[in-house]
């Protein structure tokens, strides 16, 4: 059990969290939820004990092992796996010993504590918790140092996973997958045997994956039962019934305050005036529910133009000459499409991204683009090309004034308003700004001549959960063609109507939805472990038939799960699920939970009796 009490929180001047508390019971999954900046990190920091509270307590059980992800594992050439199960420190002490102990007794109690830790399936858990994280086979025993800062990341999450502490911290874990990583991710954490609480902006996660949520507000903790569409619909209701309460209070205050200012001159009423005043003062002023959700973005409606805008005909595409990364590319974007495109990382998403904005050139093959059209480009790296010396509104009117010299301050004003920057904001250095902000200002700038085609190369990676909700909404809104790249599977559904697989050289339209994209990439890893374990012993004699048959019953097995899986979800993403009794929604998460695990085991039996 965790226990926070009475903690405060500050830096200089300014209170991060004021003498608030909360439980976690032993299990539970929890949702750490706020806007940006209001303190989550900062909780999980006070909780890990990497910064110290300036009020209040952090208690937990002495027994139970605290985890997070290190953001500090140094430049090394160990491989992958071996960092992955050098993670466990205690596991790895133990196999020391193991080659040091010469005392019969100690080394029996040695291997004893190895079995009851389940030391011999180790690496095989490692192996499964790098791929599931995007890692190829082959890639396991390769050097740490030979991958980039993203790929370190999940090398980083993969040990915090292995270890399984009783209490594991994750702040943004999805933030440097694709996906296809997400989705297993997703899966894992639900079937995670201990407490988890999870810092996420990420709605389709936290839904999958938690049954509380602690939202980090006011500098205050509030404790909610259920997934995150449960604590929105509960905090709506919520602040409904607040925004009521201060109204009445207010008219209360208007009309004291009305009776001070007429009798307080008068002899007769100035001792009634002044314990009104005195009752102003006193009164505990419910906050009106401030419209502190996510600005609303806008993005301008484009003038109708033929379709197809684009064709892309025989195309191939590169960086290197003679090698390109697509090849072959037969495409047609018309004025109304809504693709995402889906595939892991490095099989080329932005590559066709590029080709597409005309920031990159063929090798071969043709592209034709109207010649009326009009793109606005997205990349989450353009945040880096900002000149942060200057204002919002300076590099908007400079922008605009290559169209429209004598563009009025205005409409300058109006561009950056439909985004949600304020004078005062617009006015602040870019330096100043948050990864959100410069998001939303990156936004303005692609669409201030409202284009035809909106380009999207991962948008919403330093967006909160409201941002989030108010670009998916805008996106609806826009009237023109959108493509985009994503990680965020709740974005993907509710603005794609069309999926593009980038995938081994080639765009092929996946024709399906995001679960049987799901299905599809689940059993493209099986496959894909089956051949990885084939390579490894090239003579491994083929099957007798009754090792087929027991294969068949397995696979027969991982389809039922598979359903009841889906069935389960079906049930749990009800709106009124967390509603009911408390002991059946305690009753389906254990069974779902049984499930995700009776899944892996299967799924595990099947790889191994594929390799034979």
């Amino acid at each position: 059990m965790l226990t926070i009490s009475n903690l405060t929180y500050k830096i200089g001047n300014r209170t991060i969290l004021d003498d608030c508390g909360v439980t976690v019971m032993d299990g539970w999954k929890v949702g750490v939820v706020g806007v940006n900046g209001a303190g989550k990190s900062t909780l999980f920091k006070l909780i890990a004990g990497e910064i110290q509270a300036d009020g209040g307590t952090v208690a937990m059980n002495a027994q139970q092992r605290l985890g997070m992800v290190r953001q500090d594992i140094p430049e090394t050439d160990t491989p992958l796996i071996d960092l992955v199960l050098a993670a466990n420190e205690e596991m790895a002490d133990l196999w020391k010993a193991t080659e040091t102990e010469s005392d019969p007794n100690k080394i029996a109690d040695i291997y004893q504590r190895l079995s009851d830790m389940d030391a011999y399936s180790a690496p095989a858990k490692a192996s499964r918790l790098l791929t599931g994280l995007g890692f190829k086979e082959h890639e396991l025993q390769e050097p740490f140092s030979s991958f980039s800062g993203g790929w370190r990341m999940r090398v980083a999450l993969a040990a915090a996973l292995f270890v399984e502490p009783e209490i594991l911290l994750l702040d943004e874990p999805t933030n440097h997958l694709d996906l296809e990583a997400i989705m297993w991710l997703e899966s894992y954490l639900a079937s995670y045997p201990h407490t988890l609480l999870i810092i996420s902006h990420d709605r389709e996660v936290l839904n999958k994956c938690i049954d509380h949520v602690v939202h980090v507000d006011k500098q205050t903790l509030a404790l909610y039962t259920g997934n995150y569409d449960t604590f929105e619909r509960e905090r709506l209701a919520s602040l409904g019934l607040q925004q009521k309460m201060f109204e009445k209070q207010q008219a209360q205050r208007a009309h004291m305050q009305q009776f001070v200012d007429r009798f307080k001159a008068q002899a007769t009423k100035a001792r009634q005036a002044q314990s009104r005043v005195k009752a102003l003062e006193r009164m505990d002023l419910v906050d009106a529910v401030i419209a502190d959700r996510a600005v609303r973005f806008v993005f301008p409606n484009p003038a109708k133009i033929a379709s197809p805008m684009i064709s892309i005909d025989n195309a191939d595409v590169g960086y290197t000459e003679g090698i390109p990364v697509l090849r072959q590319l037969h495409e047609n974007i018309d004025r109304d499409d809504r693709i995402a495109l889906l595939g892991a990382n490095g099989n080329g998403k932005s590559t066709l991204m590029k080709l597409i904005a005309g920031k990159l050139d063929v090798m071969n093959g043709e592209v034709r683009r109207s010649k009326k059209l009009r793109i606005g480009y997205f990349s989450q790296h353009q945040t880096e090309e900002l000149n942060v010396d200057s204002t919002p509104y300076e590099e908007m009117q400079d922008l605009m004034r290559k169209k429209i010299p004598d563009v009025k301050e205005s409409v300058v004003r109006a561009k950056l308003g439909a985004f949600g920057f304020s004078r005062d904001l617009a006015d602040n250095r870019i330096a100043s700004l948050s990864g959100g902000e410069k998001a939303r200002l990156l936004f303005a700038f692609m669409s201030f001549d409202a284009p035809h085609l909106l380009l999207l190369d991962e948008p919403t990676n330093h967006l909160d959960i409201d941002a989030r909700e108010a670009l998916v909404q805008a996106l609806n809104a826009y009237e023109g063609a959108i493509v985009i790249v994503s990680h965020d599977p709740n974005m993907v559904e509710r603005v794609a109507d069309r999926l593009w697989l980038v995938k081994d050289g080639a765009c092929i339209h996946f024709d399906g939805d995001l679960e049987d994209y799901r299905k599809f990439t689940t059993q493209a890893r099986r496959e894909e472990r089956k051949k990885e374990k084939k390579k490894k012993d090239r003579n491994t004699k083929a099957p007798a038939p009754a090792h087929k048959k027991n294969t068949d019953e397995t696979e027969k097995k991982i389809t039922k799960l598979e359903q009841e899986k889906k069935n389960m979800e079906e049930i749990m993403s009800a709106p009124k699920f967390y509603e009911g009794d408390s002991q059946k929604i305690t009753e389906a998460q254990n069974k779902y939970n049984r499930i995700l695990k009776d899944l892996e085991i299967h799924e595990t039996a099947w790889i191994e009796a594929q390799s034979g």
